[in-house]
């Protein structure tokens, strides 16, 4: 059989909603997805949110517009999904950082730590931790362990010492980073904010301290659209990809989002390559042919759970909520 590859003169929206319904579908985005696959999603949010209500529904299918540690988050939790990824090059800095070897020896390296791991990991890497934690569920986790227990925080050392810094809790840090947001510039952050001086700054806790220091608010994405809804003024700053501010013009349509810099003084360098690679085109194919598929082995799947488990434990409330920590003073 030959399989079609000429997508030219493809509806491709109209398809996409014809194997959605066949394929008896759904269809999940991450903030930093472009705008058209935003538009068409059943869902739009923060990975493990989006993975929860995929799970929630009685889909065969789940079609995960994001980066492949998001798909395999969905697959942990719903193994008797099909889950597939439009792009399964779409990795993440983050997971490559940290290698699943290294990790182990890392920990075993230091026995009498736990290892909190922000979920921006591979499955591997989550067998391999205590606890997995978001940007939203993170302090008050760290808020519910025993103080003289000594911690790993990986993969993102930027969210692990804002944490540090904010709670007075020392970690023992991974030295990973997210290239999005290690990409903004403190001087031209500093222009902009001197050509509006009135708008405040969001920023995720991926960003280096040196922007979240000048940031007014701190928080996961789904935090900084709800921040977003309180700004009394005309305009915000947005430091983090800058595909969120889709959901921010469509909410607030009145209001001014301006995607802060990078060091050539755009933000263009900001947007993740790799949830780039994700495109309409691949998601017709991923639907129609229900690959490139995620599998995961079921101990793995069972290992990685137990840590994902943890956390839905301790800090189940703050799923889909988003981080409303307190605004910076002054």
């Amino acid at each position: 059989m030959t399989i079609q590859t000429n997508l030219t003169g493809l509806d491709l929206r109209a398809e996409i909603d014809r194997l959605r319904k066949e394929r008896n579908a759904v269809i999940l985005a991450h903030y930093y997805q472009k705008p058209e696959i935003q538009d068409l999603a059943d869902f739009v949010g923060d990975s493990l949110d989006l993975s929860r209500k995929a799970q929630a529904t009685d889909a065969d299918v789940i079609a995960f517009c994001g980066v492949r540690f998001m798909a395999e988050t969905a697959k942990i939790l719903s193994p008797d999904k099909i889950v597939v990824l439009p792009d399964m090059a779409a990795g993440c800095s983050l997971e490559d950082s940290c290698p699943p070897e290294q990790f182990a020896e890392f920990r075993a390296q230091h026995p009498d730590h736990i290892a909190l791991t922000y979920i921006n990991c591979s499955t591997e890497v989550k067998a391999l931790s205590d606890i997995i934690v978001t940007s939203s569920s993170a302090e008050q986790i760290l808020s519910q362990i025993d103080p003289d227990q000594k911690i790993i925080f990986g993969p993102d050392r930027n969210l692990g010492g804002y944490l540090a810094r904010k709670t007075g809790r020392e970690m023992l840090l991974w030295p990973g980073v997210c290239i999005v947001h290690e990409a903004f510039s403190e001087t031209e952050l500093l222009k902009l904010r001197a050509q509006y001086p009135d708008a405040p700054i969001a920023a995720h806790p991926e960003c280096p301290a040196v922007i979240l220091d000048h940031a007014d608010y701190v928080g996961s994405t789904r935090g900084i659209l709800e921040f977003a809804q309180t700004v009394t003024g005309d305009t915000l700053i947005v430091a983090t990809e800058p595909h969120i501010i889709h959901q921010m013009q469509k909410a607030m349509p009145g209001k001014s989002f301006i995607g802060a810099p990078g060091a050539d003084g755009n933000c263009n360098c900001n947007i993740c390559p790799y949830m780039a690679l994700n495109t309409m085109e691949k998601l017709y194919l991923a639907l129609r042919d229900l690959t490139p598929r995620v599998e995961i082995e079921e101990g793995l799947r069972l290992q990685a759970k137990k840590s994902l488990d943890a956390m839905l434990t301790l800090a189940s409330g703050t799923v889909g909520r988003g981080d409303l920590g307190p605004v910076r003073a002054g």
